[in-house]
């Protein structure tokens, strides 16, 4: 693709453009550039602030007849930077912030800018929520269209499951609908293959009753993490899909740079005592331990974690699906986290079990069915000098974990070298995702992703 220091736009497309074309030179692009993760310095040619859906299609339309490398970017979380582009055309749906709550069928449209945080703060008026990152700032689109991992995964499903259709810009620069109905191959193929199939600028999801949740975070020094694994193991191994629960080592909040082992859970179920007995060895501390749960909204427990993940940290992430959450791979998580060379880097372990685990994994793009244990190393550093040794520390830390993981990984959490494992992301389903990114994409217009090579 051509790169240029900036790009031209024909006099239509700027006076019909609802939104903002800003170049280089124009005030308002270096904020606009800027995505989630610091480490991520590209330029674009042009940003394309998309306030209607007939933006975003003149905006594809521009790149593709231009020969210009386009990216997308919805709340720009995504670790790897895949949302901007150097020298291209990035389409910005950072204004199309619009979400429809319709209380009566409990569904919900949203436009392809929303966060997670806008989308709670919509649904929560009507006591429903749906899936949603752990992080509010996470954009709804990239999140979903990865699969989407969240605190309701193991009663609703990933954010995919309830994902009912979508509003798709595709290469040619029409829009179409994408749900069981209309376009069924292009549905299943964004349920989970990302951006590759075109712009998504709206979403349309099955929402839930949830209020308040018994939720929050437990933590112990990480010298008794053999004690937490245990009783971690213990209850989520007949917990019910009500619970879900993560594992992790992480740094203590008061920037000491002590080191802990916590227990991150939300429990979404209406039956007070029910949820307390349920998760009562996850409280159960020690002297010197800390239980910051309890009976809060959703839409907090949906914030909890954000004060962990500034925006503009310098940000490298890895992550694998171990084969079994072993004593021995805890070891070695807990030995490189002594050594961790900055105390804002976390290891997480998510768990997939309950409705996530009971969908066919050639339902959706989305292979990763079974029940199991997605750890990822969420290295976090402020100082540009450091960035060597967090990343060496970070490859050094999944090498070593490497004997107790097999070859599937989850899309959002690849980091930008990881193009090499994209097929990983998908097993059983690469193949059927090759033939229809031929048929929606063959010349990979959309490839500033994890991409689909129409080649195979």
């Amino acid at each position: 693709m051509t790169q240029r220091t900036a790009v031209s736009v024909p006099l239509d497309v700027r006076e019909a453009f609802a939104g903002q074309l800003l170049s280089p030179s124009d005030d308002g692009y270096e904020e606009a550039r800027r995505v989630h993760n610091g480490l991520i310095d590209k330029r674009p040619g042009l940003i394309a602030r998309c306030h209607t859906v007939a933006d975003v299609a003149d905006a594809v339309i521009l790149g593709r007849d231009d020969q210009l490398e386009i990216s997308v970017r919805g709340g720009g979380h995504n670790v790897a930077g895949k949302a901007v582009t150097n020298g291209g055309v990035m389409i910005d749906l950072a204004p199309m912030k619009g979400v429809r709550v319709d209380p009566s069928t409990r569904t919900v449209w949203a436009q392809g800018g929303v966060t997670w945080r806008d989308y709670n703060r919509a649904t929560a008026l009507h006591g429903l929520a749906t899936t949603g990152g752990v992080v509010s700032t996470t954009g709804i689109a990239g999140l979903t269209l990865g699969g989407g991992e969240g605190w309701l995964m193991g009663k609703h499903g990933m954010s995919i499951d309830n994902l009912l259709s979508a509003e798709v810009v595709t290469a040619t620069g029409d829009v179409v609908r994408a749900s069981e109905r209309d376009n069924p191959d292009l549905f299943w193929a964004i349920r989970g293959g990302g951006g590759n199939f075109g712009v998504v600028t709206a979403f349309e999801y099955r929402a839930h009753p949830v209020r308040t949740v018994l939720g929050g975070i437990v933590a112990q020094p990480l010298t008794g993490w053999s004690d937490v694994l245990d009783s971690y193991a213990g209850v989520v191994e007949h917990a019910p899909d009500e619970l879900t629960a993560f594992i992790g080592l992480v740094h203590a909040p008061d920037g000491t740079g002590g080191k802990l082992i916590a227990t991150p859970f939300c429990h979404c179920g209406t039956d007070e005592q029910r949820a307390t007995a349920e998760v009562k060895g996850l409280r159960e501390i020690g002297a010197h331990g800390v239980d910051l749960s309890g009976r809060i909204p959703y839409t907090a427990m949906n914030t909890m974690l954000d004060a962990g993940f500034p925006k503009g940290t310098l940000n490298y992430w890895k992550s694998a699906f171990l084969r079994e959450l072993s004593t021995e791979a805890m070891a070695v998580m807990v030995e490189a986290f002594q050594r961790c060379p900055s105390a804002m880097t976390s290891i997480v372990i998510a768990r997939y079990h309950g409705a996530t685990s009971r969908v066919d994994p050639s339902a959706t793009a989305f292979p990763h069915r079974g029940p199991g244990f997605s750890p990822v190393i969420l290295t976090q550093w402020v100082d540009p000098a450091d960035t060597d040794a967090n990343i060496a520390w970070t490859q050094a830390t999944f090498e070593a974990l490497r004997p107790y993981t097999d070859d599937r990984v989850y899309v959002n959490n690849l980091s930008a070298d990881d193009a090499g494992v994209v097929r990983h992301a998908y097993g059983q389903n690469w193949a059927r995702l090759v033939e229809l990114k031929q048929k929606y994409d063959p010349g990979n217009l959309f490839h500033l992703n994890h991409n689909i090579d129409p080649a195979g």
